[in-house]
C-alpha cells in the first residue's frame, strides 16, 4: 500500500547532486512501475513516466509534470592532511553549513561532519562573520594515507541529514527542494489509477535544475507537450520572512506572473474552487528560478503553470515542509488533468493579446 510520507521519506534520503541524478532515476522506476505504461529518458538524464490516456480522443495530447530531482552539494577540490577542503556545486549556504553532518562520496561513502574552530581561538572580528565557502573543511576521521586512497579531487559531498519528524504533519530534511514535488507527481499518479482522463501524462523528473534548468529544457524538447505544469518548492513564513510568504498547511502556491498562461493559471483555480482545494498566490512578476521559465519557452512556446509546496529554511539541511500541501497539490494536479479537453487547449492557443488573469 502507498504510503506518501515513506516515499518523501526514501526520496530525500537518496543522495543525487546536480549531474548525478541516477540514483533517484533508479527509485522512480520502481516507485512508479504500477502507475505508467513506459518510461521514457532523454540524453540528459531526465526521467520521464508515461500514463496514457484512459478515454478515446481525437488527437493524442500531452501534459508535462515537472519536478526536479537534483539537490545541492558541494565538490572536493582539495585534500591536505586528511582534511578535504570543498567547491560549491549549487546552491550551498556556507552559513548553515558548518558544524553539519555530510557523506564523501569516494571510492565508498565516508560519513564526515563539517570542521569548524572553537570560538576561544578565534578573534573577537572573527566570531562577528560566517567563514566562506573556501574555508570549510570536512573531517571524516581518518589518516591522510587512506583517506587519499578513498577520496579524489571532483568528488561529491552531499548533506547527510535523514528525514525529521516534527509537530503535526510537519517534516523536516535535506532535498525537499525538489524531493517534495516528486511525491506530488507519485500523489497525483496515484489518484489518477481510479480516474479517466483524455491527455497523456508525461511525469517528468529534470535533471540539473539547480545548475542553469538545464534538464527542463531538454525535457521539454524532447516531449513536445501541449501544455504544462512546473513543480517546486516556494518560500514559507518563518523569523524574518512573511511578506509575500506561503503558509505551510495552507495549500500549495499557485504562481502568478508573466512566467505564466493567465488561462492556464485560471482553470487551476477554478479545478481548486470546484474541488474545494485551498491554495495560496504566489506573485512572481519576472523571472521564476523554476522549471516553468525554461519550458515556457521551449520549441515553440508551451503554456505553462507554476505550482509550489510552501517550504521553510530552503537550501539548508533542515528544509521544512506540511504533508498536507504535497497531498493537496497531488489532488489538484489529478482532477486538473481528468478535465484536460480539446476546448481547453483551444482556449490556450487563441488568447487574445491582454487578456488576463
Amino acid at each position: 500500500m502507498y504510503d506518501p510520507k515513506e516515499h518523501l521519506r526514501r526520496l530525500v534520503e537518496t543522495h543525487a547532486p546536480s549531474g548525478h541524478e541516477a540514483p533517484v532515476a533508479d527509485l522512480l522506476r520502481e516507485e512508479w512501475a504500477e502507475l505508467v505504461d513506459e518510461f521514457e529518458q532523454d540524453r540528459l538524464g531526465s526521467l520521464i513516466g508515461v500514463k496514457r490516456a484512459t478515454r478515446p480522443a481525437n488527437a493524442r495530447r500531452k501534459i508535462m509534470l515537472a519536478a526536479h530531482m537534483d539537490e545541492i552539494a558541494l565538490m572536493v577540490r582539495e585534500i591536505e592532511d586528511g582534511f578535504i577542503y570543498v567547491h560549491r556545486v549549487s546552491g550551498i549556504d556556507p552559513r548553515v553549513m558548518l558544524a553539519q553532518n555530510v557523506l564523501v562520496h569516494g571510492t565508498r561513502a565516508l560519513p564526515g561532519v563539517v570542521a569548524t574552530m572553537p570560538p576561544h581561538l578565534l578573534t573577537a572580528a572573527d566570531r562577528k562573520q560566517f567563514e566562506p565557502i573556501e574555508a570549510l573543511v570536512v573531517d571524516v576521521g581518518l589518516p591522510s594515507e587512506e583517506v587519499e586512497q578513498i577520496v579524489t579531487v571532483g568528488d561529491l559531498v552531499t548533506m547527510d541529514a535523514p528525514m525529521m519528524d516534527l509537530n503535526g504533519r510537519q517534516v523536516a530534511s535535506k532535498a525537499m527542494d525538489d524531493r517534495a514535488c516528486i511525491a506530488v507527481i507519485t500523489t497525483c499518479l496515484q489518484m489518477l489509477q481510479k480516474m479517466h482522463h483524455s491527455w497523456d501524462v508525461c511525469a517528468t523528473a529534470t535533471v540539473q535544475e539547480e545548475v542553469g534548468l538545464r534538464g527542463a529544457t531538454t525535457a521539454a524538447n524532447h516531449i513536445a507537450p501541449d501544455c504544462a505544469i512546473a513543480l517546486d518548492v516556494g518560500f514559507a513564513e518563518q523569523p524574518g520572512l512573511t511578506l509575500g510568504a506561503g503558509k505551510l498547511g495552507a495549500g500549495p502556491q499557485l504562481g502568478i506572473g508573466a512566467n505564466f498562461h493567465p488561462r492556464l493559471v485560471q482553470r487551476l483555480k477554478d479545478v481548486a474552487a470546484y474541488h474545494d482545494i485551498i491554495w495560496q498566490a504566489d506573485i512572481m512578476p519576472a523571472r521564476t528560478g523554476t522549471d516553468a521559465w525554461a519550458i515556457q519557452v521551449s520549441r515553440g512556446g508551451v503554456p505553462t503553470a507554476l505550482l509550489s509546496i510552501p517550504l521553510r529554511n530552503m537550501h539548508s539541511p533542515v528544509e521544512t515542509l506540511d504533508l498536507k500541501d504535497i497531498e493537496r497539490c497531488g489532488r489538484l494536479l489529478a482532477h486538473f488533468i481528468c478535465a484536460l479537453d480539446e476546448e481547453f487547449l483551444q482556449c490556450l492557443s487563441l488568447m487574445p493579446a491582454g487578456d488576463g488573469d
